[in-house]
């Protein structure tokens, strides 16, 4: 059930879509407002942006034309109104259960659909990554260790950028949903652009700490990673590298525990032979 807050949130947005509600409200990691509704008799997802981020990658949700990514059904200001996307299969499940190559390669197939061209321009508000990598150097500076080898990575690849494209941003196995007939479903872009092996990176940083870390579990996945992306495969850990150490920045810099994303970080500097302090 909806909180009073939650309730006055969605209100204005359940009158104006004829929206009725079929589930419990939630709320996410950056405080903004989810509620399963129904539209016209069909499951859909009411979201309610608290961030100019969020409001960014609906834009961009919008922009992908349900072409790999959910349909968008309606959008205004903070409110965005999704398909519900609720297939059974989850890439999560496979890749605890055994199936983590073919959980890899869903989720390979599905960035290179949210990456192919449309005849529209991109949304106005995609961030380059230089921007998006902003705090890593001076969390560097503050925190010392395995980030001061990230950012130097970070800053060479972000130097030299190839085949630059949009970027969803936030690729990894919660984020893509299983679509049934329409296929995996991308959910949540945070919309950036730059340099496409760039949306590749958060595979290997997830589904969670055990999978990611276990031993030569990032190297078997980084093969197939590059195999399916056709990409540089050196170049693809060194982004790992970049991420791992720019998601770290971020969670030192609030307080949080950063441990997953360094013991990352470290893995990949050691498949490519990077000395760390």
């Amino acid at each position: 059930m909806a909180t009073e807050t939650e309730s006055h949130v969605f209100a204005p947005w359940l009158e104006r879509w004829r929206l009725t509600p079929d589930g419990e409200s939630f709320t996410t990691t950056f405080g903004s407002h989810l509620l399963p509704v129904r539209s016209d008799g069909a499951p859909a997802m009411l979201k309610i942006a608290s961030s100019e981020e969020e409001r960014a990658g609906a834009r961009l949700m919008a922009w992908y034309g349900g072409e790999g990514a959910a349909r968008v059904l309606a959008i205004e200001h903070e409110a965005l109104l999704l398909e519900r996307v609720i297939g059974p299969r989850s890439l999560t499940d496979m890749a605890r259960g055994g199936e983590d190559d073919e959980a890899t390669r869903v989720l390979c197939a599905a960035i290179g659909r949210l990456q192919a061209a449309r005849a529209a321009p991109p949304p106005a508000t995609l961030r380059p990554l230089p921007v998006w990598f902003a705090a890593l150097g001076p969390g560097a500076k503050r925190h010392g260790g395995i980030l001061v080898r990230s950012a130097e990575v970070a800053q060479a690849l972000l130097a030299s950028p190839r085949d630059e494209r949009v970027l969803h941003g936030d690729a990894h196995h919660a984020n893509v949903l299983d679509g049934g007939p329409r296929g995996w479903l991308a959910i949540d872009p945070k919309g950036l652009i730059g340099e496409r092996g760039y949306d590749y990176a958060n595979i290997l940083c997830n589904p969670d700490i055990e999978t990611a870390a276990a031993p030569g579990r990032l190297a078997r996945q980084a093969e197939i990673i590059a195999k399916a992306a056709g990409l540089d495969r050196e170049r693809l850990l060194r982004w790992v590298l970049a991420y791992a150490g720019l998601s770290a920045a971020w969670t030192l810099d609030g307080g949080g525990d950063a441990s997953p994303a360094l013991l990352i970080a470290r893995i990949a500097a050691g498949e490519l032979g990077l000395e760390i302090s």
